[in-house]
């Protein structure tokens, strides 16, 4: 259960996750001995399952970003390990498995439009996979976005 000090402390997380513990507990209120059982809390129970550097792709020679819309042979039961398979690709940075016309979409990354194309092509000759549809990402508005984080009410 999520209550409301949870909630602020998770925000500012969010918003900054190296902000120092003492500085959560200055802004809301609480000694820091106390926000940091919190934090130890919310990790063990897995709703903060880590901390990571948002890095820039474009600085890193990875500027082309696309969604890759996968469909399988036989649906979803034909090969249960083909997420365990599209893990091996460095260039595939998010993947779900979703409802619809098809079986998967891809988040991923290359330096550039050949290499999409030798991606795809790659992904392609996965014999489960029956086809591709690409969507080349012109612009990034956002991303990112903190997770609304709604407390849970006590009745």
């Amino acid at each position: 259960m999520i209550d409301d000090i949870d909630a602020e402390i998770l925000a500012r997380l969010q918003d900054d996750a190296r902000i120092p513990l003492s500085q959560v507990a200055e802004q809301i209120g609480l000694a820091t001995s106390s926000v940091h059982e919190r934090v130890r809390k919310l990790e063990s129970r897995g709703i903060i399952q880590g901390y990571r550097p948002i890095l820039d792709a474009e600085a890193l020679n990875s500027g082309v970003t696309a969604i890759v819309q996968l469909s399988q042979m036989g649906g979803t039961t034909h090969d249960v390990d083909l997420h365990a398979r599209l893990a091996e690709f460095v260039e595939v940075e998010d993947c779900y498995g979703v409802a619809g016309e098809d079986d998967y979409v891809l988040k991923v990354r290359t330096s550039t439009t050949r290499d999409l194309e030798m991606l795809l092509k790659r992904l392609n000759t996965i014999p489960s996979v029956s086809r591709t549809r690409t969507t080349v990402i012109l612009n990034t508005y956002f991303e990112h976005r903190p997770f609304p984080i709604r407390p849970e009410k006590r009745d």
